[in-house]
């Protein structure tokens, strides 16, 4: 253990020296260096990232964030959820609230709505996520013994939204050292001790080696609050509860909006995971975080975005060297699908380390107060005029099918609802180097529960990577898993691993729980890390 210290010790001297730190940081980074390695949580070595790491990768500000004083008390301790029989859609009306915007800049204000039932006081502490020695996230501010008010559930409105207008509980403008993350408020009732979140993310526009972007949008179409018959896979007729009772999904063009303006319900997929210690923060925890902690850990040039900021700010897009789509990344619109072709095309590389990505065309309305991008409404799916056709004819959609999504990903949705293993077809690729990996070596339960598969589309360069067999929850064979790569034009590539579940082969930061369903994922595996080293150090030589 002295010899850890002491090596801990030596790694932070030289970083506070070429970083320009401060004899306090240094304390603070040796003091959480230490309780990482009592706890088993990280070694020296492992701080940001091997030999490999790119000289890009240096004296950047996500690593001087991360050398910051980190701590776990983001977490929340004591949650009461209701949980809604018979389909577990869950909610925290004791309290939970939501934010007036997805993503805010550093001086604009944000607002906070909340709803305490029964009435009582709560605090407000802001964390920011990340690395942070191992601990997830780090204080940013708080605001104490705000007088709470139970705030109406909203009426159901034309299209069965369900919109809330709840007054506003805090409002704070963004402080200017604030760096761009995700950020979580956890919202604590004085009257019980009850805690959820609410979730928003810091932009910026600065040029930045990776642009993270969250999955907010396919948050929002599977968020059911307030009960269990509002997301957007619900409709008057058979409901979500019919996919249960082997109906017919929810998918006609009678189905739903969905409004932003409302908090989140747990994730309503409980068959894969059961985590009330999530509440409020949509679906950042289960698929997105393992992949931003990574990244930080790494020390990678990292700023975050929202889904609605691809939709809404193209330009923005082509100051990274690599764009990066996460986890659950299902519902587009189409300004979001023209403005990340035109960033491949201007040079941005592009990662697809997502499943079922670009698969449902969305528009983005203003809400009631006529704010922008605040309800969504689904017109349809990514499939390109002939498949895209048929689905429209069976579903009764009228708008046209979207593109295909393939033209951008190199590979479409070929599975839902099951899984299997990442297997290696090319190991000669330089995806590979360093993996050990040979032909028809398998990482277990990497791919699921949604993925891409072949035929992938003809791109320039294309080569297939992984592909290996799945099968659905009852046992069926269901189309094989496909990982891709093609060339983009300006000496950039496109990486599409094709898996909701990558990212959980990367890391399991605190409050994580890995999902559990036909092929189960195993947790962070060097082999993976290592693929995603390969990945990232490419994009931003």
């Amino acid at each position: 253990m002295i010899k850890d210290l002491k090596a801990v010790f030596h790694f932070w001297k030289r970083f506070t020296c070429q970083n320009g730190l401060n004899r306090r940081d240094l304390i603070k980074g040796v003091a959480a260096a230490s309780l990482g390695l009592a706890a088993g949580t990280f070694g020296a070595p492992q701080l940001y990232g091997n030999s490999n790491v790119s000289k890009s990768k240096r004296r950047n500000r996500i690593q001087l964030e991360n050398a910051r004083r980190g701590t776990r008390d983001w977490m929340l301790t004591k949650t009461d959820i209701n949980d809604i029989e018979p389909v577990e859609l869950w909610r925290s009306p004791r309290i939970e609230g939501y934010c007036s915007a997805m993503s805010v800049r550093a001086g604009e204000t944000l607002k906070v709505m909340v709803s305490t039932n029964p009435v009582s006081e709560f605090d407000l502490e802001i964390f920011r996520t990340g690395y942070y020695g191992g601990t997830g996230g780090r204080f940013m501010k708080r605001f104490d013994s705000i007088q709470g008010k139970t705030q109406a559930d909203p009426s159901i409105g034309e299209n069965r939204l369900r919109e809330c207008k709840w007054e506003p509980s805090v409002e704070f403008e963004i402080p200017d050292d604030w760096l761009s993350g995700v950020y979580l408020g956890k919202l604590t009732a004085k009257k019980e001790g009850l805690q959820s979140y609410v979730i928003f993310i810091v932009r910026d526009d600065r040029p930045c080696d990776l642009l993270f972007q969250c999955s907010d949008m396919t948050w929002q179409a599977y968020n059911s609050w307030p009960t269990n018959e509002w997301s957007l896979y619900h409709n008057d007729k058979n409901g979500y509860t019919g996919y249960k009772k082997r109906k017919k999904w929810s998918t006609g063009p009678d189905t739903g909006w969905v409004s932003f303006d409302r908090p989140y319900a747990q994730f309503c997929m409980d068959h894969l995971v059961k985590n009330p210690k999530s509440q409020g923060s949509g679906e950042f925890l289960l698929w997105e975080f393992p992949l931003s902690y990574w990244i930080e850990q790494q020390g990678y040039d990292v700023s975050y975005i929202s889904n609605v900021d691809t939709h809404a700010d193209g330009p923005g897009l082509q100051r990274a060297k690599g764009f990066i789509s996460v986890g659950h990344d299902e519902y587009w619109t189409r300004e979001m699908y023209d403005n990340v072709i035109q960033a491949r095309d201007a040079g941005v590389n592009l990662a697809f380390l997502s499943g079922n990505a670009i698969w449902g065309v969305v528009s983005l309305l203003p809400s009631a107060k006529g704010r922008s991008h605040r309800i969504m409404r689904r017109e349809g799916v990514f499939l390109g005029q002939e498949l895209g056709g048929m689905y429209h004819k069976r579903t009764g959609f009228k708008s046209p099918p979207g593109p295909d999504g393939a033209l951008l990903m190199g590979g479409r949705t070929a599975g839902i609802g099951g899984g299997g293993d990442w297997v290696c077809v090319k190991p000669d690729h330089w995806l590979y180097q360093g993996t050990d990996l040979k032909e028809g070596d398998a990482i277990k339960g990497l791919v699921g529960w949604e993925w891409h598969g072949s035929p992938p589309y003809d791109q320039p360069g294309m080569e297939i990577l992984a592909k290996g067999a799945t099968k659905n929850n009852q046992g069926k064979v269901k189309p094989p898993h496909a990982a891709t790569i093609y060339d983009g034009p300006r000496n950039n590539f496109v990486f599409n691993a094709g898996t909701i579940w990558w990212a959980q082969g990367l890391s399991s930061p605190p409050s994580h729980v890995l999902p559990a369903r036909v092929a189960e994922p195993q947790g962070p595996d060097p082999r993976v890390q290592r693929m995603m080293e390969n990945v990232f150090n490419r994009f931003v030589e």
